[in-house]
């Protein structure tokens, strides 16, 4: 299993996304906002989409030269052409689990 790490979001090479009615996320660029106005973003709009299935993020690369994703606060990441499984890091605290904010 082949995965890449940019911050606080993990990108999980996947053989393909599971068949079911995809919700298009409506900022179809953008994987991760951030409480301090950073985001990981497609560094091309046209390079693919994020698709939402159930509770999980896939994003779907369909550029043949593949797609750099970019946030402010981290190196450029880039990822091939495929199908991937967005997952963002956790944090356990004796109050919640809760998502990490880089």
């Amino acid at each position: 299993m082949k995965t890449w790490r940019q911050g606080d979001v993990l990108f999980r090479k996947i053989d393909t996304i599971p068949e079911c009615d995809f919700k298009k996320r409506i900022n179809g660029h953008i994987l991760e906002g951030e409480a301090t106005g950073h985001i990981h973003r497609l560094a091309d709009v046209e390079a693919g989409e994020v698709l939402e299935v159930g509770d999980k993020m896939y994003l779907s690369v369909t550029a043949e030269g593949g797609v750099s994703i970019i946030h402010e606060e981290h190196n450029t990441l880039f990822l091939p052409t495929g199908d991937y499984e967005v997952i963002r890091q956790r944090e356990y605290s004796p109050e919640a689990i809760r998502n990490v904010a880089d």
